[in-house]
C-alpha cells in the first residue's frame, strides 16, 4: 500500500526523475548555444530537491517501505544529501566544459547514477541493493567514455566497463551464496539466519571476499583499485571527481550495512580483512602518488589512500567508528571536488594536465591558487580544514577499538600525503612560469566555476571548524546501526 511515509521515503528519487524528465524535454528545443543552459537545469533541480526533500521528505522513527526494499531511515537521508550536493556541484562544473558541456545526456546519465547512488544509500534487500549498483554504475561507465573522439577517454570508458563488470559478477555469486545459505535477501533477516546456521568462519570468510571485491572495487581499494588511475586521468575532469567522491561515498553507505547489520556476527572474520585492506590501501595508494607528474593521476591515487583512511571507521566496528566514516565522506566530497574542479578549471583555459604546468598559478589567478591551497591541505589533513578533522576523527575510532597499529600506520601514510600535497602547491606559489609573464596568461573562472568552487571551500572550510552539526548529523544517521 502506498502510504505518505512511502511517498516520503522515495520523494528524492520521483523529484530526481522528474527533473531528468525535464531535461529530455526541454533540451531538444535549445539552441546549440543554450543547451549547456542544461546544467543550471540540473544543479537548480538538485538543490530544490534538496530542499524540498528536507521540509517534507525528513525520516522519523526508522521505516521499512516498499516491501522491506527501502529503509527509511537518517543514514540514508544524510548520504542522499550528499549525493545530491555533489550532483549539483558537478552539473555546474561540467557546464563549461568544452565537448561535454553542451550535451543534454551528459547530465540525464549524471541524474541517472545519482538516482542509483540514492538507492544504494537506503536499500535493505539484497534484489534492491543489486539493481541500485548497476543503476549507479551504468551510467557511469558511459560518461566516462563519454568523449568519442579522445582515445584515452574511450579506453577509460572500456576499462571501467570491463573491470567493473567482473567485479560487479563476483560480487551478485557472493549475494547468491548469501541467499543459499540464509533463505532470505532481506539484510536484517539475514544476520538472524546466519547467526542460527552455525556457518563456520571459513565459508563465511569465503561469501565476505566475494562480496568484498564488488565493494572494493566501488570504492578503489587495493587490490581493487587498478583501475582507477586511467579511469581518473581520461575521463571528463567533472565525471573523474564525481567518481572520486559520490560513487566512492556510495561504495562506502553499502559497506555500512553490509557489515554492520547483515554480517555483524561476522566481525571477527571481517575486521581483520578491512584492516589489512586499509593498511595496503592507505600505503600503496600514497607511495604510487609520489612519483606521479600528471595531477589527475595523483589525485586517483589520493583517493585510494582516503579510501584506507575511511575503512579505519569501518574496521573500528563501533558508533564512534561508523559516525567518522560518514562525517569523513562529507569532507572528502566537499574537498576532492573541489581539488577537481579547480583542475577542470584551470585545464579549460590551458589544456594542461601536468603538475609543472601549475607553476605560477598564484600569480595567474589568486583566487583560484587560494582554492587549491585550502583543497589540497584539507586532503593532506591539515587545520583548519575538513580533512583534519575527518582524520581525527576516524583515527580516534581506531584507537578506541584497539587497532593503534593500524592508525599509526594512518599517521605514517599522512606524512607521505603531506610532502606530494605540499609538491603541488610549492609550484602554485614557489614557481614562475617559463618567461616570468604570468600576467599575460591569466586563467579567469566561469559563473559557474566561481559558483561551485565557492560553494566546496566553504563547505571545506565549515565542515573543519563549525564541525559538531556535521558530526551530529552523522552520529544520528549512524544510530540506526546499533539499535
Amino acid at each position: 500500500m502506498f502510504t505518505p511515509i512511502t511517498f516520503a521515503s522515495i520523494l528524492p528519487e520521483i523529484l530526481i526523475l522528474a527533473l531528468g524528465l525535464l531535461i529530455l524535454i526541454f533540451e531538444p528545443f535549445w539552441k546549440e548555444d543554450q543547451r549547456r543552459n542544461a546544467g543550471w537545469l540540473t544543479a537548480g533541480g538538485l538543490l530544490v530537491t534538496m530542499i524540498v526533500s528536507l521540509l517534507f521528505g525528513r525520516p522519523g522513527e526508522p521505516t521499512a517501505t516498499l516491501g522491506g526494499m527501502i529503509r527509511f531511515d537518517w543514514l540514508g537521508f544524510f548520504l542522499k544529501m550528499l549525493f545530491m550536493f555533489a550532483g549539483a556541484a558537478t552539473a555546474l562544473l561540467l557546464m563549461d566544459h568544452e565537448k561535454a558541456g553542451k550535451r543534454g545526456e551528459a547530465y540525464l546519465l549524471l541524474l541517472a547514477s545519482l538516482l542509483g547512488m540514492n538507492l544504494m544509500a537506503v536499500s535493505s534487500d539484497l534484489v534492491m541493493l543489486y539493481l541500485a549498483i548497476e543503476t549507479a554504475s551504468i551510467p557511469l561507465y558511459i560518461l566516462s567514455g563519454f568523449l568519442l573522439n579522445d582515445e584515452r577517454s574511450t579506453e577509460a570508458g572500456f576499462k571501467y566497463l570491463l573491470f567493473g563488470t567482473v567485479a560487479s559478477t563476483v560480487m551478485l555469486y557472493g549475494f547468491s551464496l548469501v541467499y543459499g545459505f540464509s533463505g532470505t535477501t532481506d539484510l536484517v533477516e539475514i544476520a538472524a539466519m546466519f547467526t542460527s546456521s552455525n556457518l563456520s568462519p571459513l565459508l563465511g570468510f569465503g561469501v565476505l571476499v566475494l562480496i568484498l571485491v564488488g565493494l572494493g572495487f566501488k570504492v578503489s581499494a587495493v587490490p581493487f583499485h587498478f583501475w582507477a588511475p586511467d579511469v581518473y586521468q581520461g575521463a571528463p575532469t567533472p565525471v573523474a571527481g564525481y567518481l572520486s567522491t559520490a560513487s566512492k561515498a556510495a561504495g562506502f553507505a553499502v559497506v555500512l550495512r553490509l557489515f554492520f547489520i547483515a554480517f555483524p556476527d561476522f566481525s571477527e572474520v571481517w575486521m581483520p580483512i578491512l584492516a589489512l585492506l586499509a593498511a595496503i590501501s592507505m600505503t600503496v595508494g600514497n607511495l604510487l602518488a609520489l612519483p606521479q607528474t600528471n595531477i589527475k593521476r595523483l589525485l586517483a591515487f589520493s583517493s585510494i589512500s582516503h579510501a584506507g583512511y575511511a575503512l579505519i571507521g569501518v574496521v573500528a566496528f563501533s558508533e564512534l567508528g561508523a559516525t567518522s566514516v560518514v562525517f569523513y565522506l562529507a569532507a572528502y566530497i566537499a574537498t576532492n571536488l573541489l581539488a577537481f574542479g579547480i583542475v577542470m578549471a584551470f585545464s579549460r583555459i590551458t589544456g594542461l594536465e601536468e603538475i609543472t604546468d601549475y607553476a605560477g598559478l598564484s600569480r595567474r589567478n589568486p583566487l583560484l591558487a587560494l582554492m587549491m591551497l585550502a583543497a589540497f591541505l584539507s586532503l593532506a589533513g591539515m587545520p583548519p580544514f575538513g580533512g583534519f578533522v575527518a582524520k581525527v576523527f576516524v583515527f580516534a575510532a581506531g584507537v578506541e577499538a584497539n587497532f593503534v597499529w593500524l592508525v599509526i600506520v594512518g599517521i605514517l601514510n599522512s606524512i607521505i600525503g603531506v610532502y606530494y600535497y605540499l609538491n603541488v602547491l610549492k609550484y602554485v606559489y614557489l614557481y614562475r612560469m617559463p618567461g616570468e609573464d604570468e600576467e599575460q596568461h591569466p586563467v579567469p573562472l566561469t559563473r559557474p566555476y566561481t559558483i561551485a568552487l565557492v560553494m566546496l571551500v566553504v563547505g571545506v572550510v565549515l565542515i573543519g571548524t563549525v564541525f559538531a552539526p556535521w558530526f551530529g548529523w552523522s552520529s544520528d544517521g549512524v544510530f540506526v546501526l546499533f539499535n
